[in-house]
């Protein structure tokens, strides 16, 4: 098993979690990460950064830089293959901290439920 994906293990779940929408200081939408095959571990990782500090700041980005692990390594070697992962060496490097906003998942088939 690669360092990530026990890492994953160790943080909270997100099958409640539908998307989580990154947004900077003016308000303006800079990411979307959303729960589907290839953008879950980023949800993960994501959701326990905000969860931990609030938002994206610079020390959640390099914690999160820990978290992806080998994948760290791969996207300084090629920017722009990881966009999640090159956002947070953006938040290093800048400084500017992400809003974060999560939307939650729910079941259609339960809001018409009478009690």
């Amino acid at each position: 098993m690669s360092a990530f994906a026990s890492n994953l293990k160790s943080l909270p779940k997100v099958s409640h979690i539908e998307s989580i929408t990154l947004s900077d200081a003016e308000g303006n939408q800079v990411a979307l990460i959303e729960n589907k095959p290839g953008q879950a571990g980023s949800l993960a990782v994501y959701n326990h950064l905000s969860q931990t500090w609030g938002a994206i700041t610079a020390e959640a980005a390099a914690k999160g830089l820990e978290i992806y692990a080998e994948h760290t390594e791969d996207a300084r070697a090629h920017p722009g293959k990881h966009p999640n992962i090159d956002r947070l060496f953006e938040v290093l490097k800048t400084g500017q901290s992400l809003r974060v906003k999560h939307t939650y998942a729910t079941d259609p088939g339960i809001e018409g439920l009478k009690p």
